[in-house]
């Protein structure tokens, strides 16, 4: 696994043009992809073929990514990879969009249209949900089934011609949720069947290291040792990310 400051330095070698550290980079992220890849599988769609529209994306990431971005690149790369593969599936007809998602999109396009045409901004997530009065996330998928995905780190101009990048219109704090979740689904995968099932009892059904070690037929003690080993296996994880 690669430290943070070694996937840096591969990255700025990669965009100088060696080809050893962009190999380097795409074999340690598949992991990454696999994970990624897997909620697309069983949509007629061959797994060979979603893997090599993962490595598309996750090598935009790789020739985009700057240090301005301040995060880190696993988080930056996810959305450019999810774009990639819902790119592929909507050209080929694998993704189908409702009709009251076609029907809200339309209408949310309308809606932006005006704002711009009477002098102002293009509307927030949430000013576009508040009008309709319904979640952000509606809006984001209504907006997002309809058209080709785009980075979240595209960038527009507004009526005074300042660049922004679409990120910096989303709810920051529900985007880094999700990418959280993305990253920590990863690395749960990582572990064995065993620390999986005491992370779930431990952290998801709020259950205690005694009520763990009886449940799995071990002492307390044993259930407070093999937590401290999986929280530093997360920590070191996530940093390698």
């Amino acid at each position: 696994m690669l430290s943070h400051e070694e996937t840096m330095e591969l990255i700025a070698r990669s965009q100088q043009g060696d080809e050893q550290a962009t190999t380097v980079l795409l074999t340690e992220n598949a992991p990454l992809l696999k994970s990624i890849i897997k909620r697309y599988l069983g949509k007629h769609v061959e797994y060979d073929d979603l893997y090599q529209i993962a490595n598309i994306g996750l090598l935009k990431s790789i020739k985009n990514f700057s240090y301005e971005h301040n995060v880190r690149f696993s988080t930056y790369a996810v959305p450019m990879i999810l774009g990639e593969i819902k790119r592929y599936m909507r050209d080929d007809g694998y993704l189908k969009v409702s009709r009251s998602l076609k029907s809200l999109s339309a209408k949310i396009s309308r809606y932006v249209d005006e704002q711009v045409k009477n002098g102002n901004d293009n509307p927030t997530v949430e000013e576009i949900a508040e009008h309709f009065e319904i979640e952000p996330t509606e809006v984001v998928f209504a907006m997002d089934a309809t058209r080709l995905p785009v980075s979240l780190y595209e960038t527009s101009s507004d009526r005074d011609g300042k660049q922004t990048e679409l990120i910096e219109r989303l709810p920051t704090d529900q985007d880094k949720q999700m990418m959280d979740k993305l990253i920590l689904k990863d690395m749960l995968g990582k572990l064995s069947p065993r620390e999986q099932k005491i992370v779930v009892l431990r952290y998801f059904r709020d259950m205690t290291q005694g009520e763990i070690a009886l449940k799995l037929g071990v002492s307390q003690v044993q259930i407070s040792r093999l937590e401290n080993k999986i929280l530093q296996k997360l920590k070191e994880l996530y940093d390698e990310n």
